[in-house]
């Protein structure tokens, strides 16, 4: 696999599609900040490490969903930087997802953290994704 965000955000978003309660992928350090940024932000309901027998556990992400009309809480999840196109924002040029309505995941010195912590933090990075 050459890109394993690109896989953590396709697993969300076709469980979603699917109407799946849980969604698992492999574990690592950056998609646990993606999976704690979702939960901190509202986009999910909780997500767990669970370690195994292999060098990487298993992270489980529950998925968020409205009780009435049934609607996933994360309408659409969008990969920006990728391995063949990265994609670096400064903090004059920080996007705004639906004019600050959504989240972009920005990869920065400090860590992960979204556009509006980057904002106030003065500092730039690469945007990973948008959600929204």
């Amino acid at each position: 696999m050459t890109d394993p965000i690109a896989d953590l955000l396709t697993r969300v978003r076709n469980a979603m599609m699917a109407g799946h309660k849980v969604v698992e992928a492999p574990a690592s350090n950056l998609k646990k900040e993606i999976a704690r940024i979702l939960f901190e932000k509202g986009y999910i309901l909780s997500y767990k490490v669970v370690e195994s027998e292999g060098p990487q556990g298993t992270l489980k992400i529950a998925l968020k969903y409205n009780p009435k009309s049934k609607q996933p809480a994360i309408k659409r999840i969008m990969r920006v930087s990728r391995p063949g196109l990265r994609r670096y924002t400064g903090t004059e040029d920080m996007p705004r997802v639906l004019n600050g309505l959504g989240i972009a995941i920005i990869s920065t010195s400090k860590g992960l953290m979204t556009d509006k912590e980057a904002r106030k933090e003065n500092i730039g990075g690469e945007v990973l994704c948008y959600v929204y």
